[in-house]
């Protein structure tokens, strides 16, 4: 049979619990990146049907290069950029094609991608198709990261290193030690990229991330998304105007992609200008990230990443799936989290808070959780 491999691919991954399918929403949402309850919300309902209504398109027609640059595009791009407080911007369909953008189109051939070794997929897969040498950095390691960089330089590297580490990481909830990894990148001449797809629109000034105070920097370029808090789709590969000129001439993922939609940038637009005038919902989702931190610990025992990731490590992958399967059967969309995209025994629960959720809900969850780790030990 033609598709033999395939399938015996497939019962592995069976046998190893680990195949995955798509499946409806169900229960209550403790699983997106919805962070502060924008995406359903009839704010951006309202700037989706004030945008058709002034004539914009929903689809772009062809690449931005081509028919497919819209005024609704630059104007966002021109808005991203002063909110965030960059040279310049450029917009991408989505986050993980900007990250593939960067990583296979600005390290150049003598150069050298540091990355943090629970960097995202998105990372891998650019710097897979670049022409840099790479390494991998212990987590949140900067006195390793400095000690290869310093060795590298000894051993005649000669181009331009490049660090690329996220802001808050989308497995564990943890950060860097960004004023370090700032430091770091002055002291050996290199650029630092931030991504801070989890950070954008919950943490840092006006929701401008915890990068915020390192925007503008000739050596800082930042990828901010808006599938997760802003509640739309899409993401900025912020920095000087010169890297944003480049990767339109260089990088394939733009140059040869249909355009975002015009409709969703109008929409983005609306997003950016409700985490930088209203406040209330990421103030919202802080006091529940606060009532989390201490509930977790009171009701099940365990330690909080204090933000508003929440990973539960379980191990087995097995016993993960059935831990979130059973948190389904009580109506809460948790859902397991197994290797590759973690490492091999740190199956987990992700949990991840929302400014729609309430005090009560979380303490439900965090019971249901409690009483089948215990069952299932």
């Amino acid at each position: 049979m033609a598709y033999d491999a395939i399938q015996n691919q497939l019962r592995d991954l069976e046998d190893k619990d680990r195949l995955r399918s798509l499946r409806e929403r169900a229960g209550v949402d403790f699983t997106s990146n919805d962070y502060l309850g924008l995406a359903e919300s009839e704010d951006l309902r309202s700037a989706a049907a004030a945008a058709i209504a002034r004539g914009v398109p929903v689809g772009a027609g062809g690449s931005r290069l081509l028919r497919g640059n819209h005024i609704e595009h630059q104007a966002l791009e021109n808005e991203a950029a002063s909110y965030f407080g960059a040279e310049a911007a450029l917009y991408f369909g989505a986050g993980y094609t900007a990250n593939v953008a960067i990583f296979s189109t600005l390290p150049q051939r003598d150069d050298i991608v540091f990355h943090d070794e629970l960097v995202h997929a998105s990372v891998h897969e650019g710097m897979r198709h670049g022409r840099a040498e790479r390494q991998s950095i212990p987590h949140n390691d900067i006195d390793a990261l400095e000690t290869r960089l310093r060795q590298w330089r000894k051993a005649g590297g000669r181009g331009r290193p490049w660090i690329a580490v996220e802001s808050i990481y989308s497995m564990d909830g943890d950060s860097p030690d960004l004023d370090g990894l700032v430091a770091i990148a002055d002291r050996h001449d290199a650029t630092l990229v931030i991504d801070e797809a989890h950070a954008t629109g919950v943490l840092g000034p006006d929701g401008r991330g915890l990068a915020a105070a390192f925007e503008g920097r000739d050596n800082v370029i930042t990828l901010h998304t808006c599938g997760k808090a802003l509640g739309t789709s899409g993401g900025f590969v912020l920095g000087p105007k010169l890297v944003c000129d480049f990767l339109i001439n260089r990088a394939r993922p733009f140059i040869y992609a249909t355009a975002p939609s015009p409709l969703i940038a109008a929409v983005t637009r609306v997003a950016l200008e409700i985490s930088r005038t209203r406040p209330e919902r990421r103030e919202r989702l802080a006091s529940l990230v606060a009532y989390s931190n201490r509930e977790l610990q009171a009701r099940c025992g365990l330690t909080s990443s204090r933000s508003h990731i929440l990973p539960v490590i379980v191990g087995a992958d097995g016993k993960a799936v059935a831990l979130a399967g059973a948190l389904q059967q009580c109506g809460f969309d948790v859902r397991a989290i197994r290797p590759p995209t973690v490492a091999e025994g740190t199956a987990r629960l992700r949990i991840a808070l929302s400014a729609n959720l309430s005090e009560s809900v979380i303490a439900e969850l965090f019971d249901a959780l409690a009483e089948n780790m215990r069952r299932l030990s």
